[in-house]
């Protein structure tokens, strides 16, 4: 029997209210929105939702929140961003303790140019303080973020070392020999691609779907390249247009735009909100290749 792929995952926006506080009902209302629209399950705390800057009592209510709006039998996996060990093993516990369905992890990202060994070491002492309770680990890799590379060899060698526990790889790179080289040596485990424009070529090589950004806006455009082989050229001008701009804010301005709640446009510090020039002209050009479509 062929085992489903693991599908479509939005990685949610996170929205903030006036006081720049988490808007709990707004955000398990947009996750509500992007399983109607053909999602197969979300994401929490994710590059997308700036779950670098989000705190454990944010992370806990947000998960809270979702699960208890959203059917029951919903996955819902958790970004673990965290470079101390101890933080790591928190944010972990939490999710898994709430629910977690999995754990998008990072690795730890201060230190740069880290070796294979350095890193087995975090990872093996984040898991092993993590305990009996862990499982469905997808390692996130995205070095235009971390500046920490998770080469193919250091994740066989996790792999070796705690079978079954790591379930899957989000490729992030937008590098297409990177995509290939997981899918080589991976490919017995579900290969995500977070790019989206690598997502048709990665679907015809063995890829099981996407946890990104585009699912926040556009997840009907996605369900067809990931379950019946689209060529996605709308999700790859979408997807050029946003990169286009600072991509966070860009992705929030237009979830804004389609809820016709301009409140979706707020990010938290470091980030800056788009000047309404690039807001007019993201949406504008937005809604002409929609129109297109």
């Amino acid at each position: 029997m062929t085992k489903p792929i693991f599908g479509l995952s939005a990685a949610l926006v996170t929205p903030y209210t006036a006081a720049g506080e988490v808007d709990l009902p707004k955000l398990a209302k947009h996750a509500l929105s992007v399983l109607a629209r053909g999602c197969e399950s979300v994401t929490l705390c994710g590059t997308t939702g700036e779950g670098y800057g989000l705190s454990l009592s944010e992370r806990t209510a947000m998960y809270d929140a979702v699960a208890e709006a959203l059917p029951a039998d919903t996955r819902i996996q958790v970004g673990i961003m965290a470079s101390a060990i101890d933080d790591a093993v928190a944010q972990s516990t939490a999710a898994l303790d709430a629910g977690a369905a999995g754990l998008l992890m990072a690795p730890p990202f201060y230190m740069k140019g880290m070796d294979d060994e350095g890193l087995y070491n975090w990872f093996n002492q984040v898991f092993e303080r993590i305990g009996s309770k862990l499982a469905g680990v997808i390692m996130y890799h995205i070095p235009g973020q971390t500046a920490v590379a998770l080469s193919p060899e250091l994740i066989a060698r996790l792999r070796k070392t705690w079978p079954g526990v790591i379930t899957g790889i989000k490729d992030s790179s937008g590098d297409w020999a990177t995509a290939e080289s997981y899918l080589a040596a991976h490919g017995d485990i579900s290969v995500l691609v977070g790019d989206e424009r690598l997502l048709p070529r990665a679907m015809a090589k063995g890829a099981e779907g996407s946890i990104c950004g585009l699912a926040n806006i556009a997840p009907e455009l996605l369900v067809p390249v990931i379950h019946s082989g689209g060529d996605g050229r709308v999700v790859i001008e979408l997807t050029n247009l946003i990169v286009s701009n600072p991509v966070m804010p860009a992705v929030k301005v237009l979830v804004g735009h389609l809820a016709g709640d301009a409140g979706f446009d707020a990010v938290r510090p470091p980030l800056s909100e788009l000047t309404a020039a690039q807001k007019s002209k993201l949406i504008e050009t937005f809604d002409a290749i929609m129109t297109a479509a």
